[in-house]
Parts: structure tokens; C-alpha cells; sequence
């Protein structure tokens, strides 16, 4: 049975139609507030907020580096964890369940020794 290409097209016109209302109503709503809101500007207003602290000094701020560490520590094994699900569903797979346990177990090897090498040098204590 051949495809037509109206039927084709009717699929992508469809898509492009809700993009189109898609874009139209936020573009309506960021209209609607901006000529609703009240605009009273005030110096206190127009300053640089920052966290409830007035701003005073320079600009730059020094930033430890453990925090990045940490903060990469996390997006690796949160990465990591996810390749946890996809393996559950093959286990449970007739055929797979002995390989793919082996396979598991290799990669949580190397997520251990990730972290103990992160251990051992002293960049999971927080001081």
C-alpha cells in the first residue's frame, strides 16, 4: 500500500501547528504580563541583588574547588546509577542473566575503584 505524500506531510503540518500555538501562547502570556504588571522602579530595586546581601566590594568571589569535585563526583555515579536500569531489564532476559551479571559486576568494580581512589586522596572530606 503506498504511502501518499499528503498523508506524509499531514503528520508534520500537525506538529508544526502545535509549535506555532505552542510559541503563541507564551509569547501572549509574556505579553499579558508585561502590561499588567505594576512598574514602580526604585534605586533599592535597581541594585545588583545577591543572595539578601547588598553588594559591596569587587565583583569576583573565590570559590574552593572541592565544591566542583563534589559536584562532579555527583554527576558521575548519578550518571552511572542510571546505567543500573537498563541492565536490570536485560537480566531479567532468558539467556543473558550470567553475562550480563558479569558485565555489572566489572563496571561497579570500576565505579569502586573510582571512588576509593577519590578516598584515598582525601577529596571526600569536607573540613
Amino acid at each position: 500500500m503506498p504511502v501518499l505524500a499528503g498523508d506524509y506531510f499531514h503528520s508534520y503540518s500537525v506538529v508544526g501547528l502545535l509549535a506555532v500555538v505552542g510559541v503563541l501562547f507564551v509569547a501572549v502570556a509574556f505579553g499579558a504580563g508585561r502590561l499588567l504588571r505594576p512598574v514602580v522602579p526604585t534605586p533599592e530595586k535597581l541594585l545588583t541583588y545577591e543572595c539578601g546581601v547588598d553588594p559591596v566590594g569587587e565583583g569576583w568571589a573565590h570559590t574552593q574547588v572541592r565544591y566542583y569535585v563534589y559536584a562532579f563526583l555527583y554527576v558521575i555515579f548519578a550518571v552511572d546509577s542510571i546505567f543500573l536500569f537498563p541492565w536490570a531489564t536485560v537480566f531479567a532476559a532468558p539467556g543473558y542473566g550470567a553475562a550480563t551479571l558479569v558485565e555489572m559486576f566489572i563496571f561497579l568494580g570500576f565505579l569502586a575503584v573510582g571512588l576509593l581512589y577519590a578516598w584515598k586522596k582525601g577529596v571526600l572530606e569536607w573540613t
